[in-house]
């Protein structure tokens, strides 16, 4: 009886280990910070680093401003500028392919697939750099 709950504990214990995820957001709280709606603050851009903030900031006035939101079940929005003025979302998904690099693909495809590689990544401030 002791033997076989001991092999049985033994068993749990080596099947636990051999679990791993392919998903670096599991057991990274610093990409769980993603996890909300950021705005462009095209006035603290770097270069060809973008800076957003979380869209509850205090922005200056601006003629409008784009954005993204990550969910953390991988949905995305990627939020441009309507012709109307106002803010035209436009879903996909998001994918951690590393630590600091993400997959970006819109649904309607209206751009193509793109990474952003996180440069700094605060509670209260996100950069970025775009490629394709």
């Amino acid at each position: 009886m002791r033997f076989s709950l001991l092999l049985a504990c033994l068993s749990l214990v080596l099947m636990a280990s051999t679990c791993t995820s392919s998903d670096p957001r599991r057991g990274n709280s610093r990409l769980l910070l993603l996890e909300r709606t950021w705005l462009h603050a095209h006035e603290e851009d770097q270069g060809d680093l973008r800076v957003y903030r979380p869209n509850t900031y205090a922005f200056p006035p601006s003629r409008g401003r784009t954005g993204f939101a990550f969910e953390h079940n991988g949905l995305f929005t990627q939020y441009d500028i309507a012709p109307t003025d106002g803010l035209e979302g436009h879903r996909g998904q998001w994918k951690a392919l590393t630590e600091n690099q993400l997959s970006i693909t819109l649904d309607d495809h209206s751009e193509p697939d793109y990474q952003l590689e996180i440069v700094t990544l605060e509670p209260d401030l996100l950069k970025v750099r775009r490629t394709q």
